[in-house]
């Protein structure tokens, strides 16, 4: 099933995606229908918490209720909010080969751009690409972002003053449920709740910086609205293979990048199993694939503008969109 959080009639709200992503079905007021109003519908974390029996619940009190139009809304009536407003963690990983290869160069092409050294430019767009270092093929990379930092589709996310160079990153990732730690990669499938795309706007001349000094990224993407996640959650018995799922992003409705899901060094269950190593995984976690090949303007040299509209989809999940605007000084 398809889950989303909403707001309508001045409440923020759980439902369950229907009528071909159209229409939103209203669960905590279908349970009170029902007369046994329950807490897990209360929020989208309240129904990750309560787990599988919660989905099961939801998707029995559609199929009775599915046809009473005091329960259902239209999206386009309502205010999609980010599916998991305020995760307990975030996490987001290096996955993709090729942007691994590819970013440290295109930081490398920005720093010359911006220091107008045309001929360091042509040398880098001229050589070919490295080999990926061999400790991506070693173990997951991952960093945490900040979990306060999230909002949803259909939202303007704010430039940061401190920066001149804006981006956008094509990714996906997953919502984690039941607590666990030393989870094996062979069970952690247990511990997915779902699958979201994830816009990892960055400040790419803060991140730069950050990155020379060996630690972060931080102020590269920690900013108010810099984490966008949506339109809503996937469970894994709708997405199909996780693994083989067509990206393509879209600025200003020109297509800019396009890939698959496919090739990930490691996939999510191997990353809670790294995770996880004496440390406990929290229900409604956030953890990211990392952005895939080509699959931002730092790998292309074509960077955000004030006022563009940035399009992410993933297929079987969505459309995320979103409008980057500078700060008035």
């Amino acid at each position: 099933m398809k889950l989303a959080t909403y707001r309508s009639g001045g409440h923020t709200k759980v439902g369950l995606v229907h009528a071909g992503g159209g229409l939103l079905f209203d669960l905590a007021s279908a349970s009170k229908r029902a007369g046994k109003p329950n807490p897990a519908f209360n929020s989208m974390l309240d129904l990750v918490d309560h787990g599988d029996a919660a989905l099961d619940e939801a998707s029995s009190l559609f199929e009775h209720y599915r046809d009473d139009q005091d329960l259902c809304s239209a999206v386009g009536d309502s205010e999609i909010l980010a599916p998991l407003p305020e995760p307990r963690q975030m996490r987001d990983g290096m996955s993709f080969p090729v942007h691994i290869v590819q970013g440290p160069i295109g930081h490398l092409k920005l720093k010359a751009r911006q220091a107008g050294d045309m001929a360091e430019l042509a040398r880098l767009q001229a050589a070919p690409l490295p080999e990926l270092p061999e400790v991506y093929r070693k173990q997951p990379i991952y960093y945490i972002t900040n979990r306060f930092n999230v909002q949803g589709p259909n939202t303007t996310v704010k430039w940061p003053r401190y920066s001149q160079v804006m981006d956008y990153e094509l990714e996906f990732g997953i919502i984690t449920k039941n607590r666990g730690a030393n989870i094996s990669a062979a069970n952690a499938r247990d511990h997915i709740f779902g699958y979201t795309i994830f816009n990892d706007f960055s400040a790419r001349d803060a991140q730069r910086l950050e990155m020379e000094g060996r630690l972060g990224p931080a102020k590269g993407k920690s900013f108010d609205g810099g984490n966008v996640l949506g339109p809503w959650i996937v469970t894994p018995d709708e997405i199909g293979d996780p693994y083989k799922l067509k990206m393509e992003a879209r600025v200003n409705g020109e297509v800019r990048s396009q890939g698959t899901t496919e090739g990930m060094l490691f996939s999510f269950e191997e990353i809670i199993a790294h995770v996880t190593r004496d440390e406990t995984l929290m229900p409604g976690e956030f953890i990211g694939s990392g952005t895939v090949g080509n699959g931002c303007g730092l790998e292309l040299g074509w960077y955000l503008e004030h006022g563009d509209s940035v399009e992410l989809e993933v297929e079987n999940i969505g459309v995320l969109k979103n409008r980057v605007e500078r700060r008035v000084a």
